[in-house]
């Protein structure tokens, strides 16, 4: 099993969820995040003072998967999450010992 981590801007959420359940995968984790990276924020001026704001909003989706649906699901959140432009995200996978689901006991892969 595989967490597939993506970070990517608030307004592609919709186009992602909709790809990844046209794929078949339906749990996910989404959290509203605060980031920065290449797009390294902008400046804004209020009541004639300027601010610097390098934490920019984005959404963190986290799902466990399958080891063999990794590969497309990563080239499906990339399809729908692209803009071409700097802050588009990132997406990271991390190796799952283990999954429980606490409902029935089931454990591994029966458990996603």
């Amino acid at each position: 099993m595989t967490k597939v981590e993506c970070i990517i801007r608030p307004g592609k959420l919709e186009a992602v969820k909709k790809a990844i359940s046209r794929y078949g995968i339906y749990g996910m984790t989404v959290t509203q995040v605060m980031g920065c990276g290449l797009q390294q924020g902008h400046t804004e001026v209020y009541r004639g003072t300027e601010y610097s704001i390098n934490l920019l909003p984005k959404i963190k989706i986290e799902m466990v998967v399958k080891d063999r649906d990794v590969d497309n699901i990563v080239r499906v959140v990339c399809a729908a999450a692209k803009t071409g432009e700097i802050g588009d995200g990132k997406i990271f996978t991390h190796k799952i010992d283990n999954a429980i689901r606490i409902r029935t006991g089931e454990s591994g892969e029966a458990a996603i």
